[in-house]
């Protein structure tokens, strides 16, 4: 019986680089920060701040998982096209209110019930994937510690270099959303202002860099999956 990603120890996920301990360290960051957003006492300035940590990592980290992990699943198990289906359905709810709430007016009051709505469903998402997807994918690799860390480390490259906001139009599979996730990720990270270098000259040097970096680390993960 599969056991949720939130019982497990660190041990029993592969180790520290194993691709589930880095999903539940991002989960855990995510619950974090919705939480913190949803304090009392903040200004609207610091929820819309704590609102965009929010989507960067979250559009990142789904980005990552749809071009690496999904994928795999599709392949390892025998269900894997219903649960991933499920779970991606998910994703385009959270692009689609994400995307309306990007949107609205900056200086506008705070949108409370949107936000509400948006932080329901990635708590939903998160567990789904702790409990039933992730699980599945374990089992499926059969608790390969050495197989989750490259699949660990392939995740980690995509995330790193994925694009950072909502893109309801994009597909949620490869090689689709790989194609468009290229330019996305730079434009996406060039707006983020991530970036020390300042400028026309070198904000076009960096999304260039960006770009560039993004495409290797997708074909590289794509190559892992297909060998």
């Amino acid at each position: 019986m599969s056991v949720s990603l939130a019982h497990q120890s660190l041990e029993e996920l592969g180790g520290n680089s194993s691709v589930l301990a880095r999903q539940r360290r991002d989960h855990a960051e995510l619950d974090r920060l919705m939480r913190h957003c949803e304090s009392a006492g903040l200004s609207v300035a610091e929820r819309r701040a704590t609102f965009r940590e929010i989507v960067r990592l979250t559009f990142s980290h789904a980005f990552a998982e749809e071009t690496v992990l999904w994928p795999a699943l599709r392949r390892l198990v025998p269900d894997g096209e219903e649960l991933t289906a499920r779970v991606e359905e998910e994703h385009q709810q959270i692009n689609d209110l994400v995307a309306e709430i990007l949107s609205a007016e900056p200086n506008g009051p705070w949108p409370e019930r949107l936000v509400s709505d948006a932080f329901a469903l990635i708590r939903q998402d998160i567990r789904d994937e702790e409990d039933v997807l992730l699980p599945r994918l374990q089992e499926a690799l059969g608790h390969d510690a050495t197989r989750l860390r490259r699949l660990g480390s392939a995740w980690e490259s995509v995330r790193r270099t994925a694009p950072t906001r909502p893109h309801p139009a994009v597909s949620r599979r490869p090689p689709g959303n790989a194609l468009a996730g290229v330019p996305l990720s730079a434009v996406d990270r060039a707006r983020d202002a991530l970036s020390p270098l300042t400028g026309p000259r070198g904000r076009s040097f960096t999304t260039t860099l960006t770009a560039a970096v993004f495409a290797a680390c997708v074909v590289a993960a794509l190559r892992h999956w297909r060998r």
